[in-house]
């Protein structure tokens, strides 16, 4: 019978015994890991709202304040203005004969959000709707508000009747 020699070493550990008492991860785990969250932030980062809202937001926006200046000439007996130029908008009162501008809230002048802009037919770029003490209009109305590829619809009618829609 032929004697061993002990052996000296232990022979390496493979596979999971070998990782077992190190702890942490390897590449591929972490590789893994980084793709998921990636992943995730575009998927949030496309379904956030943009800041600026919807150009119909804008619009509906735009519609209610001038059915509140038909409201107002209403109450007050006395004829109201919009006046709407490609970058924003405002109102006027009838005061002594003359056009004043409308300070108070809701009615301030105002600027269209960033990138929005109102196609005017208008040569002179500007465009004014007088809403009478009856509520009515001296004209109609129809305004194309866009941002980029995004179009909203707004139109006064002769009664004093603003809405807007999407296109």
């Amino acid at each position: 019978m032929t004697r061993r020699a002990p052996r000296l070493h232990a022979p390496a550990r493979r596979g999971r015994d070998a990782r077992a008492g190190q702890g942490g991860f390897t590449l591929i785990e972490l590789m893994v890991v980084i793709t998921i969250i990636g992943l995730a932030a575009a998927v949030a980062a496309f379904a956030m709202p943009d800041p600026r809202g919807r150009v119909l937001d804008e619009g509906l926006r735009f519609a209610a304040r001038a059915r509140a200046a038909r409201d107002m000439a209403v109450v007050e007996g006395r004829p109201v203005s919009l006046w709407v130029t490609s970058g924003g908008y405002g109102f006027d009162r009838r005061l002594a004969g003359a056009w004043t501008p409308v300070v108070d809230k809701p009615l301030r002048v105002a600027t269209w959000a960033d990138e929005t802009r109102a196609q005017i037919a208008d040569p002179s770029g500007r465009v004014r709707v007088t809403f009478d003490p009856t509520g009515g209009t001296d004209r109609p109305l129809e305004l194309r508000l866009t941002r980029g590829s995004a179009a909203a619809l707004v139109w006064i009618g002769a009664d004093g009747e603003a809405r807007a829609d999407a296109q």
